[in-house]
């Protein structure tokens, strides 16, 4: 018996036309990449470093492109690889356009852990002038999530990938459909590579860093380590999330695409 709890919704939500999402079960992620989680943190010396971020447009894969670790300047790293059959970049960017303007959005995409993630900038989301991209690039969400150590609440500042340091005219290719990045005391990527079929997500978190005009500094102090733990919870909650999105995409966007 499953005796897993989803995150409570109101009666309200059960009117909406997305709420039968929230009826499914999870979706179970890949049991060998939860057991590369489970078996330890990966060498940090196969880990992508922030300053070569730009990497992520060669093609093939990297030695390591599931895994966690301590890099030697006490810094975090996190890295997970998700296939997307039947995903676009488009959907991709719709789906962070169009979450942030109702909980129950981000409730159906983990709904043992999404709590509620509200942006701040509605009216830019809403606006039908913008492309998905721009609805999402320089807002807020305020988010309360459980990411593996407890409902917490986290704030996301969503950016332009150019502003983060990426290379822009590698973006829209066979390299790249689309990047949603994230900045704060933390990097977020999520890169997203058209494959055959779909696209696969390759998600980096640099935990200890920002970036300042396209350059990325540590604001981690120095002679301080990042503890493990949350990394690792971070990274089992990725595959998880991100496996269920998979699934969840390619239904949920032809009939919810145009419904801001």
């Amino acid at each position: 018996m499953d005796t897993r709890r989803k995150v409570p919704v109101t009666e309200e939500d059960k009117k909406k036309s997305y709420y039968k999402f929230y009826l499914e079960p999870m979706v179970e992620p890949p049991r060998e990449n939860i057991q590369k989680i489970l078996a330890g943190p990966i060498d940090p010396a196969k880990a992508l470093h922030v300053h070569e971020r730009n990497r992520l447009f060669e093609p093939g894969y990297f030695e390591e492109e599931i895994g966690y670790c301590v890099m030697p300047d006490g810094t975090g790293y996190i890295a997970n690889l998700v296939k997307m059959p039947g995903v676009t970049g488009e959907m991709f960017d719709w789906w962070f356009a169009w979450h942030g303007l109702d909980n129950l959005r981000y409730t159906i995409w983990d709904n043992e852990d999404h709590y509620r993630a509200e942006s701040m900038q509605k009216e830019k989301a809403n606006d039908p002038l913008l492309s998905y991209q721009e609805r999402y690039w320089d807002t807020t969400h305020l988010v309360y999530e459980d990411v593996g150590m407890g409902p917490e609440n986290i704030v996301i500042h969503f950016k332009n990938p150019g502003d983060m340091g990426f290379d822009t005219s590698k973006i829209g290719t066979s390299a790249c459909s689309t990047i949603v990045c994230g900045n704060g005391g933390a990097i977020m990527c999520h890169f997203i590579r058209p494959i055959e079929g779909g696209v696969e997500l390759r998600t980096r978190f640099w935990m200890g860093w920002t970036v300042r005009n396209k350059i990325a500094y540590k604001v981690l102090p120095d002679g301080v380590r990042m503890p493990e733990e949350p990394l690792k919870a971070l990274a089992l909650h990725n595959i998880k999330e991100f496996t269920n999105l998979a699934a969840l995409l390619p239904r949920i966007f032809p009939e919810e695409r145009d419904n801001f």
